[in-house]
């Protein structure tokens, strides 16, 4: 995988969470980028965003095979991923698509207890 592409999804991370703090208090979406699938042989790093109050996960994934994918999945902090990801290019992933994304998927549905 492109240190690259790793370093513009970082880059839109870092601004969208900026962004979502200043606008709402009540989300405080957590980034990681995780690069531990590579030990396990899978040629690809992943980034996740949870919101801790509703247990909600965004999980970004860019494949070595892909270059210029990223394959994407809503999901919850608790539990595995599923196998079914979306794949959209890499250039279609903007800072205000990635805002749009936090700002509703975390704010809908029940909060965690």
């Amino acid at each position: 995988m492109s240190e690259e592409a790793l370093a513009t999804l970082s880059d839109i991370a870092t601004e969208v969470h900026a962004r979502v703090q200043q606008h709402f208090s009540d989300i405080n979406p957590v980034v990681s980028v995780r690069r531990n699938m590579r030990t396990s042989g899978i040629p690809a790093d992943a980034m996740t965003i949870d919101c801790l109050r509703t247990g909600k996960r965004i999980i970004l994934v860019l494949h070595d095979q892909m270059p210029g994918v990223v394959s994407f999945q809503f999901a919850m902090v608790e539990g595995e991923a599923g196998d079914a990801f979306e794949r959209m290019p890499l250039a279609e992933l903007t800072a205000d698509l990635l805002y749009q994304w936090i700002t509703e998927y975390f704010q809908s549905a029940a909060i965690k207890n």
